[in-house]
């Protein structure tokens, strides 16, 4: 299985990638996670990144090939159109046929929801992730799985999140035209994790 996830902030990407690599044993390879390592680990290209995050604003697409080259080569991306050829051009190399790009469609006012009520574990070794309406951590607050407090990304603010979902549309939303034009784009609505694998699942089947 060789597909792309696309979908603005919220709309559930990393639950459907884990989910879908439990079906198969497919490596997902997230932009975010691979970022947010970066920023962990205090590297240079980390904390220039960081800045950008802690705002909501995109990562700028030369700052994201430098993080992701390396992760590449290993055995989500892409987030803009630039990042899409790319991204093209080294599947076409390495003769690597994608099966589908599955576009994730959910209302605005469920991805203001889902954002602003989700908690991580401040733990770097954990980073489990809790919603305080439907799976939330301890009453005291703290991480179910490791006893850290959990916290609210400064990028998961209402604030931020209105200003991703603003950068969203105007730089990643055009992917969805892209590959519509490459004959590659399937579009699901993602109310529920498990019904959008389900739908995918079916999808790849056919």
């Amino acid at each position: 299985m060789r597909i792309i996830l696309l979908g603005a902030p919220g709309a559930g990407k990393g639950t459907v990638a884990k989910l879908l690599t439990e079906f198969d044993g497919s490596v997902q390879i997230s932009t975010g996670d691979i970022l947010r390592s970066a920023v962990k680990e205090g590297t240079p290209l980390g904390k220039k990144a960081k800045e950008y995050m802690d705002r909501g604003d995109l990562v700028p697409d030369s700052l994201i090939m430098d993080i992701m080259e390396a992760r590449l080569q290993e055995p989500g991306f892409p987030r803009t159109i630039p990042q899409a050829e790319e991204l093209k051009k080294l599947l076409a190399k390495l003769n690597i046929k994608m099966d589908f790009v599955a576009n994730l469609d959910v209302p605005r006012d469920v991805i203001l929801d889902r954002l602003t009520t989700r908690r991580t574990c401040c733990n770097p070794a954990c980073q489990a992730i809790y919603n305080i309406k439907s799976n939330p951590p301890k009453e005291d607050g703290t991480c179910t799985l490791c006893n850290h407090q959990t916290i609210q990304r400064d990028d998961e603010t209402e604030a931020a999140i209105t200003n991703r979902l603003e950068t969203y549309n105007q730089k990643t939303s055009p992917l969805i035209g892209f590959y519509e034009k490459e004959g590659l784009l399937k579009t699901f609505l993602s109310l529920s994790s498990k019904d959008t694998v389900a739908e995918i699942k079916k999808a790849l089947k056919s």
